[in-house]
């Protein structure tokens, strides 16, 4: 079975690959929407963080929705005894109905959310809350990474993690307060439902958390920083939903650690460069998952037949001097004996257009090339070195432009002209300033990483 047709063979080995990217498709993409789920013990600062959260992404479309809104109506018999009720247990949810919000939500559907009746108990069987699709869809509850198909739903999951004692105080001065209740009572249910079950159900479900914040709402860093990742996502889905051939690396806290580190200007020079490798490693890793492959068999050592599968071997490389020769050897060290080309292009402001010196394999025509510059910015620069490719014979298709981050202005630039090459990056930033960098970028990446910075 062939997935492309094979090249001839060169020296070039991959070591590694992914099969996911390499899946094409005519259907248009649907409209991305972002599902957050908030977990953590009674009071410990959910509703602030989501407040904060929905304060911060002003510009976006959010919609909370909280898990108390799908407590099962009691039975007669539950009725008699609400006060022995266990309003913490899994089995005190409709799970069933939440999914199917949630579906529907994800899906650009509008539903209508029960309202649950915390005096009676029940669900009201009148009204109903109309809740519309949203870019960010927040859900909030004690009990909602406890299922699995629930969190499967979740782009990101955050745990509100704050101390027992301060949970306990809270939980008092909001029962009594608010809902005219005397101490004994609340301690009473809270030492026989409350916190068993945050023992048995809600803190074991912290493992499934991508964030944990302590302190909760006071938390101001941590929020800061979920904010930022949600901007993020939401500007990648928007531009891979326009240009299908953009393709931007699984964000992961582990990545956007990363670019906090080699984005902050006091970091030094040794950890700039060791952290930018290991970003610059991800995407060449991730960039060749979108190479054609053909299906291929081999004996193991146990005698037994493995079916997998052999990538194409005519590739090279081509760095746009200088940034792009930072990403060099870890394409080298993914492509073992890998040619690799060189292309210098003078840039002036927002001019970009004079080709300084080219060398470039002589069969490179032939093959399917890897073009390597950190930062795209204007696109006029790439836009010539793709076009003086092309010129010696490459097909636009045969191009994968990988990248650090890009700025959208980049991306559309490229891809309006060459709407068949690929572009992978690690992260979308949000623009260019007047002075055409990118904002709020890294700097210049070249001088940081050879050194030659002021």
């Amino acid at each position: 079975m062939e997935y492309d047709a094979m090249e001839a063979s060169s020296s070039a080995h991959f070591s590694g690959f992914r099969l996911d990217g390499l899946v094409s498709s005519s259907t248009p993409s649907r409209r991305q929407r972002f599902l957050i789920g908030v977990s953590g013990g009674t009071a410990s600062g959910k509703t602030t963080v989501c407040d904060k959260i929905i304060q911060q992404l002003h510009d976006h479309r959010v919609v909370l929705m909280n898990q108390d809104s799908f407590y099962r109506g009691l039975t007669a018999e539950e009725l008699e005894r609400a006060h022995d009720y266990n309003f913490d247990h899994p089995d005190a949810f409709d799970t069933e109905q939440l999914l199917d919000c949630m579906a529907k939500l994800k899906d650009g559907q509008s539903v209508n959310v029960p309202i649950y009746d915390f005096k009676t108990h029940q669900r009201c069987s009148d009204s109903f809350r109309k809740v519309n699709a949203s870019d960010v869809i927040i859900l909030e509850g004690i009990l909602v990474f406890h299922d699995e198909q629930v969190r499967d739903m979740m782009n990101m999951k955050i745990f509100v993690d704050t101390d027992d004692d301060v949970r306990l105080a809270r939980r008092i001065r909001r029962d009594t307060v608010e809902r005219g209740r005397d101490i004994n009572s609340v301690l009473e249910q809270y030492a026989k439902f409350v916190k068993p079950a945050f023992d048995e159900f809600i803190l074991p479900s912290k493992k499934y958390a991508d964030v944990i914040i302590p302190k909760g709402g006071d938390n101001h860093v941590a929020i800061d920083l979920i904010v930022q990742h949600i901007h993020t996502k939401l500007g990648q889905h928007n531009l891979c939903k326009i240009y299908p051939n953009v393709h931007v690396v699984q964000s992961t806290f582990q990545i956007r650690g990363m670019h906090t580190l080699i984005r902050d200007q006091e970091i030094s020079k040794h950890d700039f460069v060791f952290y930018s490798d290991r970003l610059i490693r991800l995407v060449v890793e991730h960039g060749l998952g979108y190479l054609p492959f053909t299906k291929k068999q081999v004996l193991t050592p146990t005698g037994s037949v493995y079916t997998g599968v052999e990538f194409c071997k005519k590739l090279c490389g081509v760095s746009i001097i200088r940034s792009g020769e930072s990403m060099e050897n870890a394409l080298r060290a993914c492509c073992k004996g890998i040619k690799i080309g060189k292309i210098l292009i003078h840039r002036d402001g927002d001019n970009g257009k004079q080709l300084i010196y080219e060398k470039l394999p002589k069969d490179i025509s032939e093959r399917r090339v890897l073009l390597l510059d950190p930062v795209l910015g204007t696109g006029n620069s790439a836009n010539q070195a793709i076009e003086l490719l092309i010129q010696k014979g490459v097909r636009e298709h045969h191009i994968i432009f990988l990248n650090l981050i890009s700025a959208p202005e980049g991306i559309h630039t490229v891809c309006k002209r060459f709407p068949s090459l690929k572009i992978v990056t690690s992260e979308i930033d949000a623009t260019l300033n007047e002075d055409y960098r990118v904002i709020p970028g890294l700097g210049e990446f070249g001088d940081r990483y050879f050194g030659t910075d002021n």
